[in-house]
């Protein structure tokens, strides 16, 4: 598994942009062919394009994992039968107030972390559409928990200041072993600067070497 560096409308902020499984890479309509061609290279993925909501930002407003995808509730018709006739997996809108669903939710394919904000209701879908175990918890204090931590099947990365005790949990939720991490010079949004599956680590251009160890530790060790 590699690390690369890449950049999304001349940012490091690739996370809020784009998402990502072992299938499949959703980049915004009108996205430039050679870069998604370079990112579906470096992810060993199939590139789709797409909207959500008619915005770019898929990775701020979406989940998705090797099982399903929750779009929120301001996603088109359109937009939801594309992505079930195109990459096969099951679709569910997430009939939530909180739209923003990649700041509220962590998932692999294991286990996902969800913000304290989402109803029962919510979880069990969570649970359904992802095949997963959900767990309610702040971190760091922070009912962000998708924009705080993100986590592939072998190992995640998580805000600088959450404790060991939470962490500790979230591995045994999550399978994984957690290190703390910061992105693209200091962000403690990790979710905002990184893609990852479980081929490979692409992260913002402005994540530093320091920073590129912490990830080295979390996803490749």
């Amino acid at each position: 598994m590699d690390i690369f560096k890449y950049d999304a409308y001349r940012g490091p902020n690739i996370g809020v942009y784009i998402t990502v499984n072992d299938d499949f890479v959703l980049l915004p309509m009108g996205f430039a062919n050679t870069k998604a061609e370079k990112l579906g290279k470096y992810l060993e993925v199939e590139t789709l394009f797409t909207s959500v909501a008619n915005t770019r930002l898929l990775g701020a407003l979406m989940v998705m994992n090797n099982r399903g995808i929750l779009l929120p509730t301001t996603a088109y018709l359109d937009e939801y039968d594309f992505l079930k006739k195109e990459t096969g997996l099951e679709v569910e809108v997430l009939d939530s107030k909180y739209t923003a669903l990649g700041n509220v939710i962590c998932a692999n394919d294991k286990g996902a972390i969800v913000s304290p904000w989402l109803s029962k209701s919510d979880c069990e879908t969570i649970e359904q559409v992802l095949g997963v175990e959900v767990v309610q918890k702040r971190i760091s204090g922070l009912s962000q928990v998708g924009a705080l931590m993100v986590a592939n099947n072998s190992g995640a990365v998580i805000h600088p200041e959450t404790n060991e005790e939470d962490m500790k949990m979230f591995a045994n939720v999550l399978g994984v072993k957690i290190e703390h991490a910061t992105i693209n010079n200091g962000v403690p949004f990790v979710s905002s600067g990184i893609l990852a599956n479980n081929k490979s680590v692409v992260v913002g251009t402005l994540t530093t070497g320091p920073e590129i160890m912490m990830l080295t530790r979390a996803f490749l060790n």
